[in-house]
């Protein structure tokens, strides 16, 4: 599937900002699920200091902004072929070590919850026993935005029974290190059936399995992603994968607007 995405940030202040530092994580690689055929990043009111490749292999940019600013905008855009693996991305890569992805984080720490919740799979086969986690978190958890935030830990959101795609990845990713599976936080994009424009990308969690490699499971749908997700970015949790992040120095209130459209 053919799929043109454009992802714009705005950041509005209520006074000049002296200085903001902005990490930007919004660039796919292509892989064995996608290949990008064309992306391209405009930056409004700041500058591209450097750019790089961080430990877990995602394309990151550092942005700097000195003077009198009032208005930041970052606009992601481009076409990405994909393809429909059953959610399968293939063997590990990168810098960081599968080991790494065992240790649980400050947001999918493994708490009483979270251990329940890795216990009532049962048996069977890695992948049967990797479905009916993603199953039992979206029985579970419902969705429900404005519920949490970014800064809410795994095992909180599970016991709050509401989230967002971000909780279902960050219990999905602590429960699944409980049962012994390398797991990681996925940060991208969704082609929703009833709606082009979109409030904010999407996120969803992928397990390491003898055999197979990285296993991607979305558990806010249900599903292991296909040929409709775009990913961009993986790390231990959502702090690793943030598509936007930063500092800014002053007392100005920050007002930001994110549009997301995704589209065949």
């Amino acid at each position: 599937m053919r799929l043109k995405i454009t992802h714009r940030t705005e950041y509005r202040y209520d006074a000049p900002v002296h200085y903001l530092l902005q990490r930007l994580r919004l660039l796919p690689l292509s892989g064995q699920t996608q290949t990008v055929l064309s992306w391209e990043l405009q930056i409004y009111g700041a500058r591209e200091e450097v750019r790089f490749t961080d430990h877990f292999g995602n394309d990151t940019r550092l942005l700097s902004v000195e003077g009198e600013r009032d208005f930041i905008t970052v606009e992601a855009a481009g076409e990405v072929v994909t393809r429909d693996t059953a959610g399968v991305s293939g063997p590990h890569q990168g810098f960081a070590p599968l080991w790494l992805f065992v240790h649980e984080t400050p947001l999918t720490t493994i708490g009483d919850g979270i251990r329940e919740l890795a216990a009532s799979v049962g048996k069977g086969t890695d992948i049967e026993r990797l479905h009916r986690l993603m199953a039992a978190i979206g029985e579970r958890v419902a969705y429900t935005p404005g519920t949490t935030n970014a800064t809410t830990p795994a095992e909180e959101a599970l016991a709050l029974k509401t989230g967002v795609c971000q909780d279902h990845s960050h219990i999905f990713a602590a429960a699944a290190r409980a049962m012994g599976f390398p797991a990681r936080y996925v940060s991208g994009y969704l082609m929703l059936d009833a709606a082009v424009e979109q409030a904010a990308s999407h996120a969803w969690a992928e397990a390491h399995v003898f055999g197979l490699g990285w296993v991607a499971f979305d558990a806010a749908n249900g599903i292991s992603p296909d040929e409709r997700y775009v990913k961009v970015a993986t790390g231990r949790d959502y702090r690793d994968a943030t598509p936007v992040s930063g500092i800014r120095l002053g007392q100005a209130e920050e007002q930001l607007a994110v549009t997301v459209t995704v589209e065949q």
